[in-house]
């Protein structure tokens, strides 16, 4: 089974997606099941996971009745608010809906980046831990220190970096040329540095996702090979998984030319490698 770890579905006149706005044209308007429903389809796609938008518990809620009786939709990443002091009961109830598998606070908007260092989630996480629930960390390379004491102090917390903690890939050549420090540059160097250590955490997966979005429109294969390669050495594919970013992906490619580039990256690994890849890591992880 194919599975999409990493989509979203939004409406604007929900009007709590601060991050959307007009400026955006190919992403100013609602997107929804039927929308997906060709694009996974023709990928061969018969699963997908639906990634909240918007840092507000009324959007986990639309997302769950929206996705309630769509069979193409396996799973529910959703947001609440981990500081507020009665968080775990509403983690509880949140945990009993069939289709909610995990959490995101959308850390790269928050105004600190030591944010997921507070002794005070301790109570948001052991709900978490205690409904069998995941932990998307959506980040850029500089909250990866802090991911990482994250990830050693909750052990038995599932958690999964998003769109591979969004690393630079320079416009117009290889992300990664070692014969070219301007083409890698200190981005490269702390964020294999500080991947590597996350790596060494069992509880840590990676979504390949997310890189169409901060690459340019004219991206090829070598623009993201480099990283997959490293991603690839250092998690295994057992704990890699795929996802398309739809539709937020359009802004700079499509869905066919994503999904036709992620296989051509993972040619070279057995048919085994690749079935983790593209369905059984996130199987696993969002318990599907």
């Amino acid at each position: 089974m194919k599975v999409d770890a990493h989509q979203h579905f939004w409406s604007i006149k929900r009007d709590d997606y601060g991050w959307l706005t007009p400026e955006l044209a190919a992403l100013w308007r609602d997107f929804g099941p039927s929308d997906l429903a060709p694009l996974v389809e023709a990928a061969g796609v018969s699963k997908t996971i639906v990634v909240q938008a918007a840092p507000t518990i009324d959007e986990t809620r639309y997302l769950l009745a929206l996705t309630a009786n769509e069979p193409l939709v396996g799973g529910i990443v959703g947001w609440v608010p981990m500081l507020d002091h009665d968080v775990p009961a509403l983690i509880d109830e949140l945990g009993r809906a069939p289709k909610f598998k995990a959490v995101r606070p959308m850390m790269q908007d928050l105004a600190n980046d030591d944010w997921i260092a507070q002794p005070e989630l301790a109570p948001a996480v052991e709900a978490l831990i205690r409904n069998n629930l995941g932990f998307d960390a959506l980040v850029f390379t500089r909250h990866l220190p802090f991911l990482t004491e994250f990830a050693e102090r909750y052990p038995n917390l599932r958690i999964v970096i998003d769109h591979a903690a969004k690393p630079r890939f320079p416009e117009g050549k290889p992300a990664v040329d070692v014969g070219d420090e301007s083409a890698t540059g200190l981005d490269w160097q702390e964020w294999t540095h500080w991947m590597a250590k996350l790596a060494k955490s069992n509880n840590v997966m990676c979504k390949l996702s997310g890189m169409v979005t901060e690459a340019a429109k004219s991206y090829t294969d070598q623009t993201f090979a480099g990283h997959v390669d490293f991603m690839l050495e250092a998690f295994g594919p057992r704990r890699l998984m795929w996802g398309s970013d739809w539709p937020v992906l359009n802004l700079n490619g499509d869905y066919a030319s994503w999904f036709a580039c992620a296989q051509r990256l993972t040619a070279a690994l057995t048919e085994e490698q690749r079935q983790a890849i593209f369905g059984g890591t996130a199987m696993s992880f969002y318990r599907l």
